[in-house]
Order: C-alpha cells, then structure tokens, then sequence
C-alpha cells in the first residue's frame, strides 16, 4: 500500500486545488517522510479539500469492516475500502474528550464479556482512520488532556488504552488545520507541536486564480459576464488588504457573493448578473465576516461600512465596464 501511495502522490498536482504550488509541494514532500501535518491557514484557504485530495491518493486496501480497521485474518470478515473511505474527520473542540478519539468502555459489553475484555472496548475515531487519513480540524480546540493522549499514537502508531494489556494498531497519516488568526483556542504544547511539520496555507496569490476557484466552486444558475466576475472577486480581495479590518472575508465569500448574485438575477428572471444582483447581496454575504478595527466601529457598524465599500465598488465597476442594471 505504501509503495502505490507513494508513486500516486509523486504523480499528482493535487488539480482540486487551484494554484498553491509552494503548498502542494511542502505537502508532498512531508508525506514523503511519512511525516504528520498541521495545515496552518484562514478559513476558506482550502485546507480541507487539500486534506481529501491525500486521501483520494489512498489504493484501495482490504480491512476488517468494523470500527478497528485492521488487516483481516481467515475467520474475520473484511471488505476493500478506498482511500476516500478511509478519510476520518474529527472537529476540534474544548469539549471533545480522549475517549471520543481512543474509546471507551461500553457498559453492556463490560457486563456480558468482563470490564476489561477487548470485546468490552468500543473503539474511537483513530481507529476507524487506521491504515487512512485522520483530519483534525481546528486541531488547536483541543484540550492539553486530548494532546497527551494522542503524543503515543503519533510517535508510535499504537494506542495503549488504560488497563489493557493489548495495544491496538493505529497507523494513520494525520493532517490538522488551525486558524492563526482565532484567539478562542487552546495553546498547542512544544511536546504536541514536535510531532508535526506546520505548512502555511494562504488565499490563492493572485486574482485569476481565485476567480476560476470561484468558477469551479460556485453553483452557477445563470451567466455571469468575465469581466464583472473579475471586478467582484478583486472586490472581496481588496477587503483583505483593508486596513480597517481585522478580520477580513475569506475565498467563501467570494463564492458566495457570485451564488447569490446568481441567486438574485434569477428570481429577477434574468439570465445575466447585474450588479443590482452583487449590490442585493452583499450585506447578507459580507457584513457579518468582517470585523472592523476598535478606531473605526466605534464610528460605524460593519453594516453601514460594507455599504460604503460596496457604493465605491458599484460606481467604479460602471465606470469601468458599465452595467444594465
């Protein structure tokens, strides 16, 4: 499995993702080592199609179809899994526990087979991404308990699980993301950090390329001109360079911005974007993913701000290549 693995992974460009080539090759080289990786990005960077994309690169494998996923053995049923299959997602949270991961005892078991059976345990998350990829969102959510209890699986892929004399197999390829910019987070150890290699994920470095993630992203119900397409994303992206904000729209709003103005033009039953379509949906796309620096919301609302900015943008893009609407 390893070796097919490894020839997919030299092949591919990783096409889900457009642009990032500094990213995907970070990526590929880490993989190579057989390191574990934390995608560290803003949200809507593309970090978790990024994760998928490595599973997808997975050969098929034969596995127990239980919650273990272990290699088979004569009298134990089995079933091939793709790699896809085998992509275990957990949402990092201050209230996720060690047991949600590892597992736990389950209270009937333990009454019919003896509290510490094997048959008793009831496996976590990790082993269902045995021989696979763990994806650990927003891994810095997690409590300093949690990261302790992963430190021997990822050093030594095996789970030692309290008062058991077996430990399980957990070989798993882990990628976890984090958000740079969230401040409600827990401090990741030095311990916890030396198991992995950090790669640094951005929004896509140019407008052309995040014009055609739009394009590949967005659910587009009616015609929307080039040219207005490409004043709308360096729209959004311009936000990202406002010195007023401290937290700026991400490539989702891009996205979303597109969607709704093809939303719009639709109920209108036009086949083509305005820009009426753009100005109708902005607020309710952009208002609430910007955060304004104390200097200037004391002034006015992210409400009154995105109507200003979005006036500027709705007079310059007349100008520039005028509008029906």
């Amino acid at each position: 499995m390893q070796e097919q693995f490894i020839e997919n992974l030299l092949k591919t460009d990783f096409p889900e993702i457009i642009g990032q080539d500094r990213v995907k090759k970070q990526l590929k080289s880490a993989l190579l080592a057989r390191r574990h990786v934390i995608l560290v990005g803003p949200p809507g960077a593309g970090k978790t199609t990024l994760a998928r994309s490595v599973a997808k690169l997975l050969p098929p494998m034969r596995l127990t179809d239980d919650a273990f996923r272990q290699l088979p053995t004569e009298d134990v049923k089995a079933r091939e899994f793709s790699g896809e299959e085998r992509f275990v997602r957990v949402q990092g949270s201050p209230d996720l526990t060690a047991e949600d991961l590892l597992g736990d005892i389950d209270p009937m078991k333990a009454l019919e087979y003896g509290p510490l059976s094997v048959e008793a345990f009831s496996p976590g998350k990790i082993f269902k991404a045995n021989s696979g990829v763990l994806f650990f969102d927003e891994v810095n959510r997690c409590s300093d308990k949690l990261q302790n209890a992963l430190l021997q699986v990822l050093q030594e892929k095996i789970a030692t699980i309290g008062s058991y004399d077996v430990d399980f197999p957990a070989d798993f390829i882990f990628i976890g993301t984090m958000n740079p910019d969230d401040n409600s987070t827990e401090e990741l150890s030095a311990v916890f950090l030396d198991r992995f290699d950090l790669i640094y994920v951005s929004y896509p470095e140019n407008q052309e390329d995040e014009v055609a993630v739009v394009r590949s992203r967005a659910e587009m119900m009616c015609e929307f001109d080039e040219k207005l397409l490409a004043h709308t994303v360096r729209f959004v992206r311009g936000l990202r360079l406002d010195k007023n904000l401290e937290r700026a729209p991400s490539v989702r709003a891009s996205i979303g911005l597109v969607e709704r103005a093809c939303a719009n033009a639709r109920i209108a039953g036009r086949k083509n974007v305005t820009l009426s379509d753009i100005h109708d949906a902005a607020h309710s796309v952009l208002a609430h993913r910007i955060a304004l620096k104390p200097s200037v919301r004391y002034v006015k609302s992210a409400q009154e701000y995105v109507s200003e900015e979005v006036a500027s943008f709705i007079e310059e893009t007349k100008r520039l290549i005028g509008d029906s609407g």
